[in-house]
């Protein structure tokens, strides 16, 4: 939220700088996010100032030139060379001196240097008003009054209005804070009660609402019919006519666009402007557009439409809440209005609404329409109903002076059940120690007072007291502490001498510090951590088909704000795909991503939620270079990467082919622990999908249970053993298998059978085809032997490879090749 510091100073007149001022808003929770320099002429007009052309002749050289001595007080005349047919001697001009940026209506800005135009010497430039940001006439330069001062800034002959706007960040509970008037209430109470600060006399908030200034000049036949209070507790509205809508004053669009606002005109700038300084909103409908003498609150008709103000038809649920006529719909209560109705240049006459609607009712109207306006962001947060008078008293006041018109109504106040106080009991003792220090009775009291609290009752120990209305996140007693506390200063409560503090639980292995460590090693080997959100589109939901969990369904949300965040996902590879897709259109092909997420799937007995570990791969591995012509990102690169950063936690894997068909893989393997439980799945995406993303590469992808990660990394333990003092030694064997069987069980019959000696197994070659019956392949694998006790003999080995190759032919009915 966007406050401007010139407007808090008119509405608490105590001398802060802004800087000072953002550290004491901070401090009392309203945190500062920044301070910008504002000025209503970019650039500021900095370096021009106002000249009189004392001589005029023709240029020498060029017909449509002047030479010109122009007087700016500084000593000696300036020689300029001007191409303007309108200048002329005698004449106030605006004056750019060298050195000064200008930065015109259309096209970039530039800088005033001295130089020479057709062999004449020019030592600044006289301006039109386009050419300074002041207006877009370029007929001439600008000739000002005969009385304009030489020498004197541009920017003060101009009044440049110069402004900081301060950025805050809002929590939603602090809807008494979306308002100049609130930051100004509370910047003054900590003034008062800060205990760094304890200012005196420090200024009353000053605020010109009280009454309007003239009163009605009848009874106005337009009457108010609010058909469910519950949704609209408060409706509140007059009729001012003769008016003249036009542009707002320069004060008026300063301070809108010093919060970021573009003026509209002079009576929708008022409405906005008291918006932003009251927290409520207010809504202008030309009174000649309003049928039947009449305005109804009501809910939409089945199938009702509505042309809004951005010239879009609107399908209305029966649930939105409209501001109608006796004949139509006019107005989405409290959310956006009716392009029919609105203020334009033509409207003689306003009705203008101030009111208190549902605040459940304004969020689901916003969030179901897309329409996420100023005045809903206020109504779904709950405004103040104390605050509906006084601002359309404000606004009324300032329409009447700025559009001129004549009140032909008194205020039509529908508030048929007044809104109560919440009442709270404070137990001082609690409050105690919930600060950790005792605040003298007195300056609670004072504190709770300057913040609108009502002290209903007191006692030694106890305070019973009502919050006001514009504060509904209070409601319990910690609530007050916590007013009290932010006002008092939370720099302000000493820290103690004695810390006391709990041991606290932590689990081993602690899975934050495992996922650090995966996520550390796939960095370091080039990968980068993708975050993306757990809700996604509805359509992904069909595209997964029959999963891993087939009771599961969707985990769909009632309400979504788009059908792009209509789920919770149920599968990480979805939105890997839309980070991939979003970087091949950057031309960029070649990826590693990696991303700790969760699954969720509605089963019959509740939700499962399930983290996983997932993981793509395309393109090339390595950059592309002279001396690296193949390194693909291919499955077997990922499944290395994949192993070495388990290793790093002491988990070690082993895939097998998939007996089963997966919906979004073209080939895939089932990825399990060495004593085959189930981890996850791996292998390439099938075309059809990488297709609904425009991905015209291959994707290997990989994804992993973590929470049965993290149960292999707790039962692994680290082993050291000194360098081996004798050499090892590999022997190779050519074996002929099934074609089912996989590497993991030739390794794991190998390890068995020669636990002493064995150190190594690896397969080098695979072969399938040609002089190989059908059903059989061919892997060609090294075996690494190694004693540490002595060197290996011929003998010991020759032993050793014997009892290996027995076991593997009697396991596996492996066959030696010759």
């Amino acid at each position: 939220m966007k406050i401007s510091y010139q407007w808090i100073r008119e509405l608490l007149p105590f001398d802060l700088p802004a800087d000072q001022m953002a550290d004491i808003l901070t401090n009392t929770g309203l945190e500062v996010e920044g301070v910008e320099d504002f000025i209503s002429v970019e650039g500021g007009l900095e370096g021009l100032v106002i000249g009189e052309v004392v001589e005029k002749q023709q240029h020498p050289n060029a017909d449509r030139l002047s030479l010109t001595k122009v007087d700016v007080g500084s000593g000696e005349p300036l020689s300029i060379v001007c191409g303007a047919p309108n200048v002329a001697a005698k004449q106030k001009v605006v004056v750019a001196t060298v050195g000064a940026m200008l930065y015109p209506m259309t096209g970039e800005p530039f800088k005033i240097k001295k130089g020479k135009i057709r062999g004449e010497v020019s030592e600044g430039m006289i301006c039109a008003e386009d050419e300074i940001g002041l207006g877009e006439g370029h007929d001439g330069i600008m000739v000002l009054d005969a009385d304009a001062q030489i020498g004197m800034p541009a920017a003060d002959y101009f009044s440049i209005y110069r402004d900081k706007t301060i950025e805050i960040g809002l929590t939603p509970n602090r809807t008494d804070a979306i308002s100049h008037f609130g930051v100004a209430r509370d910047l003054r109470a900590a003034l008062i009660h800060a205990e760094d600060l304890r200012h005196e006399n420090v200024p009353e908030l000053r605020l010109n609402t009280v009454h309007l200034n003239e009163r009605a000049t009848r009874d106005s036949p337009l009457k108010i019919r609010v058909e469910d209070p519950s949704a609209c507790p408060r409706y509140a509205g007059l009729v001012i006519e003769g008016i003249t809508v036009g542009p707002s004053p320069d004060w008026l669009q300063n301070r809108l666009k010093a919060i970021g606002l573009t003026p509209k005109n002079n009576v929708v700038d008022i409405t906005n402007y008291v918006m932003h300084e009251l927290g409520q909103p207010l809504h202008a409908f030309d009174m000649n557009q309003i049928e039947g003498n009449e305005v109804v609150i009501r809910f939409a008709k089945a199938k009702e439409v509505l042309v809004t103000l951005d010239e879009v038809e609107r399908e209305l649920s029966e649930e939105d809440l409209l501001i109608c006529d006796a004949n139509k719909a006019m107005c989405i209560a409290g959310v956006f209005g009716g392009i029919n109705s609105g203020i334009t240049t033509q409207s003689t006459a306003v009705f203008l609404e101030s009111a208190v609607f549902n605040a459940v009712s304004i969020r689901k109207t916003s969030k179901r329409h897309l329409l996420h306006t100023d005045a809903a962001y206020r109504f779904e947060r709950g405004v103040d109903p104390e605050m509906t008078i006084p601002a359309i008293q404000r606004a009324a006041n300032l329409i009447l002076e700025l559009a001129g018109g004549r009140l032909t109504s008194p205020v039509m106040d529908h508030y048929p059940v007044k809104e109560t106080r919440a009442d709270i009991v404070v137990n001082l003792d609690r409050m105690a120690k919930l600060i950790g220090k005792e605040i003298p009775r007195p300056r609670i009291l004072a504190l709770l007072r300057e913040m609108d609290f009502e002290i209903l009752e007191q006692n030694e120990r106890e305070l019973r007291l009502t919050a006001p209305l514009y504060r509904r996140d209070v409601t319990r007693e910690a609530d007050v502490v916590e007013e009290i506390l932010r006002i008092y200063g939370y720099n302000n409560i000493e820290m103690p001498e004695r810390l006391h503090s709990t041991l606290s639980y932590a689990p081993s292995p602690d899975p934050e510090a495992l996922m650090h460590k995966v996520a550390d090693a796939l960095v370091a080997r080039g990968f980068h951590e993708t975050m993306s959100n757990s809700l996604t589109k509805l359509a992904y939901a069909e595209m997964i088909g029959q999963d891993d969990h087939s009771a599961a369904t969707a985990v769909r949300v009632r309400n979504p704000l788009s059908s792009d965040l209509g789920q919770l996902r149920q599968s990480l590879v979805f939105q890997g795909l839309e980070a991939l897709e979003r970087n091949f259109n950057f031309r960029q092909k070649d990826l590693a991503f990696f991303e700790f997420g969760r699954t969720y799937h509605r089963l019959d007995n509740g939700i499962l939620e399930t983290p996983y570990l997932a993981l793509w791969m395309t393109g090339r591995r390595l950059p592309e270079s002279w001396n690296n012509t193949e390194g693909r990102g291919d499955f077997y690169a990922l499944h290395a990467d994949l192993s070495a950063a388990l290793n790093r936690i002491g988990v070690s894997f082993a895939a097998h082919p998939a007996a089963e068909a997966h919906p979004y893989y073209s080939q895939h393997l089932v990825l399990t622990d060495m004593n085959g439980n189930a981890l996850g799945t791996a292998g390439l995406l099938h075309p059809d999908l990488l297709s609904a993303f425009d991905l015209d590469q291959q994707v290997s992808y990989a994804q992993l249970e973590w929470e049965r990660l993290i149960k292999l990394a707790g039962k692994h333990s680290v082993s050291y053993a000194e360098p081996a003092k004798y050499p090892s030694v590999r022997r190779d064997l050519s074996l002929l298998l099934e074609s089912g069987t996989d590497f993991a069980r030739i390794q794991e019959v190998a390890f068995a059978t020669e636990r002493k000696l064995l150190k190594e197994v690896t397969l080098f070659d695979v072969y399938e085809g040609k002089n190989i019956e059908a059903g059989k392949k061919s892997y060609a694998m090294a075996f690494t032997l190694e004693d540490p006790a002595a060197t290996l003999t011929d003998k010991k080995i020759d032993k050793a490879m014997q009892r290996i190759l027995q076991a593997l032919q009697e396991a596996l009915g492996a066959q030696l090749r010759s």
